[in-house]
């Protein structure tokens, strides 16, 4: 069975207006969600000892992910908030905690380049370990999410297998030249999302594009690109068709619309702090 691991960033998203807060973070959520596609787990990262982490730490337990290389240190857990004002979605406070004290050993390194796969990501605080895992790992994936520029690309694309961002146009298909752009700097596969507009992909030969595959019952959005990678990740590694492939990520997206959060896990804020920013 293929592996996938996810290294680096990982967070509570605190749902102001439900008082309810959920285990995330890009580096969770794509092994926790390829778990229940049907692979091999993990997740290395920095988590604290106070309720957020714990809330993370039982997720990832009850999930069945290996996350024996993390670090469970003293001090806040990553959190963002979330609330909604008169019907947007609003982001609010975050920290990142104790997951920017992210460091890896030679025996981290050695974890995992032992997996088919990594998935990390720009708030990963991965950047000086990035070669070094393209070097030892079989593939690499990167999300460069939307806080991506132009000499982060250049500066790190080079490094990695797995290109995934977000588009900065209206229109997504104004995206081909950045595309072949980031091909030609070394990643076989590069994906661009435009939300409703869907996906537009590159494999250095020719373009590919993924509608939206319409959601019923949409409770929340908070984890579709999550699962839209992890699910495309899977595929990729089981060599499915690729635009096969495309269209399974975007089903994967549709149902995770259904619920709250990337994976679920919802438990009630009980710190005063967010309590009293509610609504």
């Amino acid at each position: 069975m293929v592996s996938i691991i996810g290294v680096g960033d990982n967070t509570v998203d605190c749902y102001l207006h439900l008082g309810k807060m959920y285990p995330g973070g890009n580096a969770v959520n794509v092994p926790v969600l390829a778990h229940r596609y049907g692979v091999n787990a993990s997740y290395l990262g920095w988590l604290a000892k106070d309720q957020r982490g714990n809330l993370l730490i039982d997720s990832l337990n009850k999930e069945g992910i290996d996350f024996s290389h993390s670090r469970i240190i003293t001090g806040e857990n990553a959190y963002c908030e979330v609330n909604v004002v008169d019907g947007d979605r609003v982001f609010g406070q975050f920290s990142e905690g104790v997951c920017s004290q992210i460091q890896l050993t030679e025996a981290d390194l050695a974890f995992i380049a032992s997996h088919d796969l990594v998935h990390t990501s720009l708030y990963s605080f991965i950047e000086p370990y990035i070669i070094e895992l393209h070097k030892t790992s079989p593939k690499v994936s990167f999300d460069f999410t939307s806080d991506w520029d132009q000499d982060y690309l250049a500066q790190y694309a080079k490094h990695v297998d797995i290109a995934l961002l977000s588009s900065h146009t209206a229109n997504l298909y104004e995206n081909r030249e950045l595309l072949a752009w980031i091909a030609s700097q070394g990643p076989e596969i590069v994906i661009i999302t435009g939300g409703e507009q869907g996906a537009l992909v590159y494999d250095g030969k020719q373009y590919y594009s993924q509608l939206v595959v319409p959601a019923t019952n949409i409770v929340d959005t908070l984890g579709a690109g999550d699962a839209f990678a992890a699910r495309f990740l899977v595929e990729y590694l089981r060599k499915t068709h690729l635009p096969t492939a495309l269209l399974l990520a975007a089903q994967s997206a549709a149902r995770t619309c259904q619920y709250y959060g990337a994976f679920g896990y919802g438990a009630p804020i009980t710190n005063n702090k967010f309590i009293q920013k509610k609504g």
